[in-house]
């Protein structure tokens, strides 16, 4: 795509104003705007060209973006490294951008298509949701914004309970030290590890990596630069604790299912029907 042509904002699908109909709206913000953008890259080391694969006869990008337009929070849009993403997303009457391949991290590729979709910055809150998530639950992409009711949160995320020792001491599954009491919904992060953390008696929480970043967060998070503990647990959500910023978790029943390997795929086809 031409570079000029990436600098023409994008006409999206007008955001269907039901929150009262969302079951976690009664928590959410008021008056926030959400856009979910969908980053996607056909490069992967363990599943290259995850992103087409076929699932049910259709796309995985495709299943992704069904889910977050369930959701039913805003327009969605998926952030593409690759034309192939960009052409099966738009063959299915959706919206794609092109992004630079060498952008290092979907946050950085949500960054980028956002300067595309919404110049204006009409949407205040964004949701980077992975692309590789087939069988997210909607309910929880609503669930995701409920923390941006305080206003000293600065992105907010999801966790749920580990129920085993197994995913307790799996490095693959990222731990959030947090802590809900008396029952609440929204718990301030403290720490983020691939380590079983906290230790002691009590549950520990597995983080699920979708985000809901306020428009200004984003843009300060994608320009630091990586930071001492993001480089040695490999996650970059601690360069923004690193900084100072604040990220906030709310709590769901179960962490959604992601497509990372092949025997991933095939779950998720058995899951949603075969090819």
């Amino acid at each position: 795509m031409a570079a000029a042509a990436l600098r023409r904002p994008v006409r999206l699908p007008s955001v269907r104003a039901r929150y009262a109909l969302a079951p976690y709206a009664a928590s959410w913000p008021r008056f926030v705007n959400p856009i979910i953008v969908i980053p996607s890259r056909m490069a992967s080391t363990r599943l290259p060209g995850k992103p087409l694969a076929l699932i049910a006869g259709r796309a995985m990008i495709l299943h992704v973006l069904d889910r977050a337009r369930e959701a039913d929070i805003g327009p969605v849009a998926v952030a593409c490294a690759d034309a192939e993403i960009a052409d099966a997303v738009h063959a299915a009457g959706g919206v794609a951008v092109m992004t630079d391949p060498s952008l290092p991290s979907g946050s950085d590729r949500v960054h980028a298509a956002l300067a595309v979709l919404d110049p204006q910055g009409l949407h205040d809150v964004v949701v980077n949701l992975q692309g590789d998530l087939p069988t997210m639950p909607p309910v929880q992409l609503r669930a995701v914004i409920t923390p941006l009711s305080d206003p000293a949160v600065d992105i907010a995320t999801l966790v749920a309970p580990i129920e085993t020792v197994e995913e307790a001491q799996a490095p693959s599954v990222v731990k959030a030290a947090c802590a809900f009491d008396r029952g609440r919904a929204v718990s301030m992060a403290l720490y983020f590890s691939r380590a079983p953390i906290p230790s002691g008696d009590g549950p520990l929480w597995h983080h699920i990596g979708i985000y809901a970043y306020r428009r200004a967060a984003l843009a300060r998070f994608v320009g630091l630069p990586e930071s001492p503990l993001e480089r040695r647990e490999k996650l970059e959500q601690l360069r923004a604790l690193e900084a100072g910023m604040r990220i906030a978790c709310a709590r769901v029943d179960h962490a959604p299912f992601g497509v990372d390997t092949p025997a991933d795929l095939e779950r998720a086809r058995a899951l949603l029907g075969h090819t």
